[in-house]
């Protein structure tokens, strides 16, 4: 029998050591990083699944307010949502699960339910029993949108041969202009061009403060890294690297100077770091949606696919309950 009921603080460390050793857990879902945010910007509703008095999955979400509605969702601090599972998950178990959180949403009078599903490859088995369960219980499509993810060989030379000759071109002339790329501490640096860049092409602010990224880097120093890619000692272009889960890494902010376009620093960057990323053994190097509302950034999803990226789907799900 599974019972449900709301986070406390009192529950944080047992969901801080359930999160890592769960099929599908990642950075994101640890109250470590949904607690960095600060008290008043979300109404937490999050919930704790029980079976046998033991924990048994975790639910990270919010309570709020579109167009008059009271909706439950997925807890928008975090880039994946959903339900925290064991690896063992049953099919009469993620029926049970989804069920139990429809009965109690409507207990809450919330008018529906919201829940962001982290892509396939997130998870150490993949599964989709949860979404056969949300279907099943009357779910359906709110939003999908499309992330760029490249599979990582066993070295870099076989991802090499996935690059499209342009990009293998940008690759050595960044490389004949000099540029240096390395890990870097020089986060400040990096933020005033991301937020330059940001404000030209799209008139948005990044999705994080400076001192929001900075106490992010304090709090998971193993976890988010920069690398820059430099000129004479000038950041021309940087990529701030989440690691989501010991399988995958996630860019999270790729941006570079305007006035040294041209040089190809970005795809000297992407090289650099995806050896990197097989030299410490993760699986996949997923680039972010290129997609915004269902529009494809055709030019952006190009720039992915040359160094052999393919999309997945990052799906919304939604229930009406009244």
């Amino acid at each position: 029998m599974i019972s449900i009921r709301k986070f406390g603080e009192t529950d944080f460390k047992q969901w801080d050591l359930f999160v890592p050793n769960a099929n599908n857990g990642t950075l994101f879902h640890l109250r470590r990083f949904i607690n960095y945010h600060p008290e008043g910007r979300f109404e937490d509703h999050s919930l704790a699944f029980y079976k046998k008095n033991n924990l048994f999955t975790v639910f990270p979400a919010a309570k709020v307010s579109q167009n008059g509605k009271r909706l439950l969702i997925s807890h928008p601090g975090t880039t994946m949502g959903s339900f925290v599972v064991p690896e063992n998950l049953s099919i009469a178990d993620s029926i049970s699960l989804v069920k139990k959180l429809v009965v109690y949403a409507r207990d809450k009078n919330f008018d529906g339910i919201q829940i962001m599903l982290p892509p396939v490859f997130y998870q150490k088995r993949p599964s989709n029993y949860i979404d056969f369960s949300l279907f099943r219980n009357g779910f359906s499509y709110y939003k999908r949108e499309v992330t760029s993810t490249l599979f990582l060989e066993s070295n870099l030379d076989q991802n090499l041969q996935k690059f499209r000759p342009s990009h293998k071109r940008a690759v050595r002339k960044a490389q004949n202009k000099g540029i240096e790329v390395r890990r870097s501490k020089r986060i400040k640096e990096f933020y005033r061009i991301l937020k330059k860049n940001l404000k030209i092409r799209h008139g948005v602010e990044p999705t994080h403060t400076l001192a929001e990224l900075e106490k992010l880097q304090q709090l998971f120093p193993d976890k988010i890294n920069l690398f820059g890619a430099f000129l004479g000692g000038e950041m021309i272009a940087g990529v701030v690297n989440f690691v989501v889960n010991p399988q995958v890494v996630l860019a999270f902010y790729i941006s570079h100077k305007e006035k040294f376009q041209n040089f190809r620093a970005v795809n000297l960057l992407f090289c650099s770091i995806f050896k990197w990323a097989i030299q410490n053994g993760f699986k996949v190097y997923d680039f972010g949606t290129f997609t915004v509302n269902g529009q494809p950034n055709m030019g952006l999803g190009r720039f992915k696919e040359n160094f052999g990226a393919s999309g997945v789907f990052r799906d919304i799900l939604e229930i009406k309950l009244r």
